[in-house]
């Protein structure tokens, strides 16, 4: 068995996370790609609580949930650190990457898959309030200082995926106008020579979403 095995899917954000991390401080690895319509025996068997990606084996030991993975991830491997090294930045890391995860990110499948008006309109409400605390928040170029850390990773959602959603579903939410700093800290993220080489096609994903909206507007007739 390889020492670390990696479990994901293409186009999840929360794979690509770790796989960020995983390139960030040269670790090797053994990607296996899951079809979660088709479920691996060794998924479930890794991941018998959520049965989803992402799984980190390492050493024939499994951790599932992708901000857990991370913090193993850092503090197993020491090279290029994705948290502060100061416990009260490291709490903050740990705050606003669960913030993005627990506020952000459910405010925004509101606003691009709800079919009803006024639930979607309440998400994006949800979504400009939540994304005003995160833009405050940015002080540097990545929110880990001058180098990628632990929210910028969490935060990849924002940067790559949520544009392709505003693209499928017609709204349009982190501008340069609204967001002048998250706008550009988004940019210098799938800029960064690591991060650009593992995102997922473009346009597969363009065609993923498009299809999902379609058939959530078709529900709801």
């Amino acid at each position: 068995m390889a020492e670390v095995q990696f479990f994901g899917v293409g186009g999840s954000p929360f794979a690509r996370r770790v796989q960020i991390a995983l390139k960030l401080k040269g670790i090797q690895y053994t990607y296996i790609e899951e079809d979660l319509r088709n479920k691996s025996e060794q998924l479930l068997k890794y991941n018998p609580v959520h049965k989803k990606v992402p799984v980190l084996v390492h050493n024939g030991k499994p951790l599932a949930e992708s901000l857990v993975i991370l913090e193993y991830i850092d503090e197993t491997w020491n090279n290029y650190p994705i948290l502060p090294q100061q416990p009260y930045e490291r709490a903050l890391a740990r705050f606003w990457s669960r913030f993005i995860d627990d506020k952000i990110l459910p405010a925004i499948s509101r606003a691009a898959w709800t079919a009803n008006q006024e639930e979607r309109e309440k998400g994006i409400q949800e979504s400009v309030e939540a994304l005003q605390f995160l833009e405050k928040e940015l002080k540097h170029k990545f929110f880990g200082g001058e180098t990628i850390g632990l929210v910028d990773i969490a935060g990849a959602f924002l940067a790559f995926w949520l544009p392709v959603i505003e693209e499928s579903t017609g709204f349009s939410l982190l501008t340069s106008e609204k967001f002048p700093k998250l706008y550009k800290w988004s940019q210098d993220f799938i800029n960064h020579p690591v991060v650009k080489e593992n995102l997922p096609p473009r346009d597969k994903l363009l065609g993923f979403f498009k299809g999902r909206y379609a058939a959530s507007i078709n529900a709801s007739k």
